[in-house]
């Protein structure tokens, strides 16, 4: 089955519709939305599920959000992150080959109503994975955060078609991280505290690299 089970609202579509308009009639950076920092309470709130609201503003909406991830710059960003509690986010990623957090190529992609189920561990690695993890929400900051290494992940692309996936590795995480925003969750919440760094004290003392062991000495806390 495909498309939406709802239908549009119209109070919603239109706020939607001016917020838009103003974004994209910006001479600098059309179309790129302001990000919401931690301690907004939309971050907070689970988002409702997308059943239709928007109606045909809902592709500019995607649009919108992909330039605001690609200026940020970033991997992903949900509904919530620009204000709208709506259980929707878009990601896109780049490879990077050797890269220990398995880091390959993730194509854009919208994400509706997605769901995660942690898959058990297979022959390539283990169940679950230690690495930093960033987030645009909370502007200028790091963590290491244990995350499923793989994971079925469920929901609908933006035309309502629904999809059921298996990734792993980066690409895994990056979705992992997203959903767990349309719940109310900040990657911060499950997160090792001691671990907490700025990004300029990430390059200064651990020369911004991707095995957070080094960080796990200096700073002392254990790695699963």
């Amino acid at each position: 089955m495909t498309g939406w089970t709802g239908g549009v609202v119209p109070e919603l579509r239109d706020a939607v519709a001016d917020l838009l308009d103003v974004a994209f009639a910006r001479p600098e950076q059309p179309g790129v939305l302001p990000i919401v920092q931690a301690g907004d309470p939309v971050l907070r709130t689970p988002a409702a599920p997308y059943t239709g609201q928007l109606g045909d503003e809902l592709p500019r909406l995607v649009e919108a959000m992909r330039r605001t991830m690609h200026a940020a710059p970033g991997v992903g960003l949900a509904a919530p992150q620009v204000g709208l509690g709506l259980a929707l986010a878009v990601c896109e990623d780049r490879g990077l080959p050797g890269d220990p957090r398995e880091r390959a190529d993730l194509g854009f992609r919208v994400l509706v109503n997605p769901r995660y189920e942690p898959l058990p561990a297979d022959d390539a690695g283990p169940v679950s994975v230690a690495f930093f993890e960033g987030c645009l929400s909370v502007s200028g900051w790091q963590a290491v955060v244990a995350r499923p290494r793989r994971v079925r992940l469920t929901g609908q692309d933006e035309h309502g078609v629904p999809f059921d996936d298996v990734l792993t590795g980066w690409s895994a995480r990056i979705v992992q991280h997203e959903t767990d925003h349309l719940g109310g969750r900040l990657y911060l919440d499950g997160a090792e505290t001691r671990s907490l760094t700025s990004n300029d004290n990430m390059v200064r003392f651990w020369a911004g690299t991707p095995d957070p062991a080094p960080a796990a000495a200096g700073l002392g806390f254990a790695l699963p």
